[in-house]
């Protein structure tokens, strides 16, 4: 027996008292993220779970003369700028421009070829999985370094100093074993992609990235509607990194990062996206101790009834994090303008409320 008009907008409303239900609880779980960062002025927070989206924000975009922090507010995202890296990796597999194994001596000048004694050659999944045996910080950057480390460290180091000085680069471990973190390896991924591609990097971001998935807020430059980023409570000039772009340039917004967290989520509708999307996901190796893996940059952590992908970033001004858990359809990314403090309160408090954000219900 079909129901009457009456009965049916009885139960449309009961829809909508639940979605609102649900909603409310969301926002009570995540809200208190938008306090875990005092020193900053500009907090902001997307998070998805199963159908529910959520965007909330903090504060001001600077402490003096700032704009309220809106969705569209873009953040410093430091070293989640990685895993768009992965991703543009995935993509040029994908479209066969390159392979995994592709060796990086086939896409760098005659002598600007880091090798290991042991005659290894260092492939592009290397530089993806943090096996490269490349050192934590490109060979010669502290030189210029220091005198701007409480501002743009990076700033001064230019694609011309890299190349001259990657031949000289000790590799320190045979590429393939050992998992040791280095931004030089990734960021160095970005620029052999982008070569590869005929371009540079913020051009090969937006048209293989940013275009398809919509991101209208997401670069590698700055742009009206950033928000200021702090230090100890002192502004701090924009970030710069010009020779690795790949390992840590990357500007976006809670509006974009949800759209980001939604394409991860669920690659089928990502578009040709899809299967990198699907690709940067897949585990490439499991920790020796601790159980933990690595995909390609994501790090990901076993739970009992699913698995957790999450990655964090600073600059010297911005805080971030994001995780996503395709098990319970769960992601959540947060930001800050302010450089994480020791310890990382802030990045742990996020990491804790997206672990159990991701729970089964």
């Amino acid at each position: 027996m079909s129901s009457g008009p009456q009965q049916r907008d009885q139960h449309r409303g009961q829809e909508l008292d639940l979605e609102r239900d649900q909603e409310c609880d969301l926002t009570g779980q995540l809200a208190p993220l938008l306090e875990s960062a005092p020193q900053a002025t500009a907090v902001a927070l997307a998070a998805v779970r199963a159908d529910q989206r959520l965007l909330l924000c903090r504060g001001t975009t600077a402490r003096v003369g700032g704009s309220a922090v809106d969705p569209g507010t873009r953040f410093e995202l430091g070293s989640i700028s990685k895993t768009y890296t992965a991703l543009l990796l995935a993509e040029a597999v994908a479209r066969g421009d390159v392979r995994y194994h592709d060796p990086i001596a086939a896409y760098l000048p005659a002598g600007a070829v880091p090798t290991h004694r042991s005659g290894t050659p260092i492939t592009l999944l290397h530089l993806a999985t943090h096996t490269s045996g490349l050192p934590r910080l490109p060979p010669g950057l502290l030189a210029s370094a220091v005198p701007a480390w409480s501002t743009t460290p990076y700033g001064q180091y230019s694609e011309h100093r890299l190349l001259r000085s990657l031949g000289r680069c000790r590799v320190g471990s045979r590429p393939g074993s050992r998992v040791s973190y280095s931004n030089l390896g990734v960021g160095l991924l970005g620029r052999l992609l982008a070569h590869a591609a005929g371009t540079d990097y913020p051009a090969l971001l937006e048209a293989r990235v940013c275009r398809p998935l919509g991101l209208t807020r997401t670069g590698c430059g700055p742009a009206p509607g950033q928000a200021t980023g702090y230090w100890h409570g002192r502004p701090r000039p924009p970030w710069q990194i010009p020779a690795l772009p790949g390992a840590g340039a990357i500007r976006s917004s809670a509006g974009d990062l949800l759209r980001y967290l939604e394409a991860l989520l669920d690659p089928g509708r990502a578009g040709t996206l899809g299967p990198a999307l699907a690709e940067v996901q897949r585990l490439r190796l499991v920790l020796p101790r601790g159980g933990d893996g690595l995909c390609l940059v994501w790090n990901q952590r076993p739970r009992p009834r699913h698995a957790l992908l999450f990655h964090t970033g600073g600059t010297r001004g911005f805080s971030s994090f994001i995780g996503y858990c395709p098990g319970t359809r769960t992601g959540l990314a947060v930001l800050a303008n302010t450089t994480p403090a020791p310890g990382s309160a802030f990045l742990q408090a996020a990491y804790s409320r997206f672990r159990a954000l991701a729970e089964p219900g």
